[in-house]
Parts: C-alpha cells; structure tokens; sequence
C-alpha cells in the first residue's frame, strides 16, 4: 500500500510538473519533472520487487526468492541516479548560461505546491508507518529505516523525504531568479536537485547491495533471535547462531543448542525437527536449521534488556 500510494502521487505530480515545465521553460522545473518521472517508474520497479519476493520457497529457490526484491530495488535506485540525477544535473549545467526569464512563475509555484501537498500525503505514511515499527523495535525513526531489510519502505521514505526537499530547491531557485534577474539561479535549482537525488541513489544503491552481498545481523537482532530461542521450552541453551537476511522481513537462523533432557537419539531429532518446525512457524523465518551442542561449547550471552525479546505472542515484525 506504501509503494502504490507513492506510484499514484508521483504519476499525478508528474504531469503537472511537465506541463509547468513546457508553460514556464524553468530549469527547475525540468528537473522536478524529470524527478518525478523517475520516481514513478522507480515505484513500478519496487511493486515487482514486493510481488517477486512474496514468492514461496519451492524445490529450485531453498530459501525463497526474498532476495530478488533487493535486486529489484537495486534497479530502481540505478533509475534514480540515472533518469533523475544525471538529467537534472546536466539540464542545469546546459542552462547555465541562458538569459531567458521564467515564464509564468505563478503557475510553477502552483504546480510546486500542489506537489508538495500530495508529496507531503505519501512521505507522512511512510513515515507513521516507519515510526511505528521504530517503536517496536525500541530504536529512532532514522536507525530504523537505514538499517531495515524492507527495501521498499526504505526506497519510498527516502524518494519522498528527497522529493520535498526538491520541491523547495526548485521554489527558491524560481524565487531568487525573479528577485535577482538572474537566470543562472534557476539552472543552480536544477543542479542542485541533480545532486541530491544522487545522494539519495548512492545510499539507497549501498543498502540494496549490502543485503544482496550479506550484511551481519545487528547485535539487536541476534538479542532477539537468541532469546527468542532462549524462550522455547525444549531449548536450555545456545552455543552458535548465524541469522542471514534472504528477503525483506525474512531470515534464515543456523543455530547449535542444548535441548532439555536427555533422551534417545531417535527422540532427539524428532524433537529437533518439532522445534524447527515451531520456530518456521513465524512469518518473518523463512528456514531455521538446528543441530546439537557439544557439551564442552560455551553458551551465548543475549542482552535482555531489548524490548519485546522473547514473548511468545510478540509480532514477527519486532525480531525482523
């Protein structure tokens, strides 16, 4: 719903910011157009990569094919660099050195405010929706969306945030080139949106490809897995544990642990498969593989101080 919300502000604000382009022929305002478009093809990219990585695991993908909406909005922050960056900057650069006034500037600061209106609707439910799921994790807004594995609310709180800011950049520049006479100053905005639209296809380009590559589990989550485990009656201890993201929300759990009891070797590893199958039945497991400890293995430590850590009924959602 974030995604879609996204695709249909950005397709509306699009054309408007076209149409202002051709009435006012503002640099600016080519460069907010170009931006737009962008993003609104970049939010097809991200619906297929949340359609592509909803697949389920079959005999050929193991592990799923959460990765593939990695990949997908890799794709898409390449769409920004690309198709709104490199667009904007050299559009801005080609018209440094006109003289011609802008056009009609009430009906860019129409179209710009517009923009920021519907703009504003779909960065604000990105934004309660990141702040929500911050809160449950017990971390700030900002740690929570740089470091989320949801590639696609990431990409859209972060186009929004850019989009905004944007907006502002092309208002001022309109605004300094009416006061100064200077036409040089609308080309500046467009340089200037150029520029941080690669700031924003940089980082999201460096998140995308951290997960495709394999970033390690935060010391939060490995509390929160641990203790999760910790948590099950037929677990009394753990002595290794490897969490890997295959997808946004999914994750693949190797642990070694101690099960209470001692018992015969056929029991053992029915009961293992019972408590892999227990654990799998969380939507954010997409597989867990459990082996046994060695009794000379030390146990790991979790913090227990992490909020949520080990209740049964908690939302899959806080040990993502």
């Amino acid at each position: 719903m974030t995604v879609l919300i996204a695709f249909l502000a950005n397709l509306l604000v699009a054309v408007a910011k076209t149409v202002a382009a051709i009435i006012t022929a503002s640099a600016s305002m080519v460069a907010e157009a170009a931006h737009s478009w962008a993003d609104a093809g970049n939010e097809i990219f991200l619906l297929i990569a949340d359609r592509q990585g909803a697949r389920k695991k079959d005999e050929r993908h193991p592990l799923g094919y959460g990765r593939s909406a990695f990949v997908w909005s890799l794709i898409a922050a390449f769409g920004i660099f690309t198709a709104g960056a490199i667009v904007s900057i050299m559009h801005g650069i080609q018209e440094l050195g006109s003289d011609e006034p802008v056009e009609s500037p009430l009906v860019a600061y129409i179209v710009l405010a517009v923009a920021f209106v519907l703009e504003g609707a779909s960065f604000t439910q990105a934004l309660i929706r990141s702040r929500r799921l911050a809160r449950e994790r017990g971390s700030s807004t900002w740690d929570f969306v740089i470091e989320t594995s949801d590639t696609t609310l990431r990409a859209v709180f972060f186009e929004d945030a850019a989009a905004l800011i944007g907006l502002a950049l092309a208002g001022g520049s309109i605004a300094v080139h009416q006061m100064t006479g200077v036409a040089a100053w609308d080309a500046v905005g467009s340089i200037l949106v150029g520029i941080l639209l690669a700031v924003v296809a940089v980082l999201l380009i460096g998140r995308n490809l951290a997960f495709i590559v394999g970033t390690s589990a935060s010391p939060e989550l490995r509390s929160r897995v641990g203790t999760a485990l910790l948590a099950a009656p037929a677990i009394e201890r753990v002595t290794y544990l490897h969490i890997e993201y295959v997808g946004p929300n999914r994750l693949f759990i190797v642990a070694e642990i101690d099960l209470a009891g001692d018992e015969r070797e056929h029991d053992v590893a029915r009961r293992l498969r019972d408590v892999e199958r227990q654990i799998e039945a969380r939507p954010v497991v997409e597989t867990v593989v459990l082996s046994l400890s060695v009794d000379d293995e030390p146990s790991l430590k979790f913090s227990e101080t992490v909020r949520h850590v080990g209740r049964p009924d908690a939302p899959e959602a806080r040990i993502s």
